[in-house]
């Protein structure tokens, strides 16, 4: 059985003291998520997160690796994955350009918003846990 893995990162900026989370829409299916994609070679997570959220959006960010949350199931098809989140803040006036190919829609949503988007409830439960730490992180400047 082999075992897919992903990285990615929960990515937002924050707005009147409060934070925005990104989230994409893929270009195939009605799935909200986290801009993530597979591990290539012999990248580290924390540099997979950094590409593929430069690919699927165009941003060059920086990874808070003080935070790492994990998804693990299994794939119709069998075979099980991984997914990776870490967090990264950008800046409120950040321009987002989707990548076409893999990305039908994009949005900032508030915690409430992002979870009722989100599509899954294993990442809803991990946008949860991550909103805590955020607001904890932006209390704490």
């Amino acid at each position: 059985m082999t075992t897919e893995v992903a990285s990615g990162a929960v990515v937002y900026r924050v707005l009147k003291g409060q934070p925005e989370y990104l989230l994409l829409k893929s270009a195939t299916s009605d799935f909200w998520g986290f801009p993530k994609g597979h591990v290539e070679g012999d990248e580290k997570l924390d540099e997979t997160a950094i590409r593929e959220i430069r690919e699927e959006t165009q941003l060059h960010v920086t990874i808070d690796t003080n935070y790492h949350d994990e998804l693990k199931y299994e794939l119709p098809n069998g075979n099980h994955k991984e997914v990776h989140l870490f967090i990264s803040e950008v800046p409120v006036d950040v321009k987002v350009t989707k990548q076409d190919i893999e990305i039908s829609d994009y949005g900032w949503f508030n915690e409430t918003e992002a979870v009722e988007r989100l599509t899954y409830d294993n990442l809803k439960q991990l946008m949860k846990r991550a909103h805590q730490y955020i607001v904890a992180k932006i209390a704490a400047k």
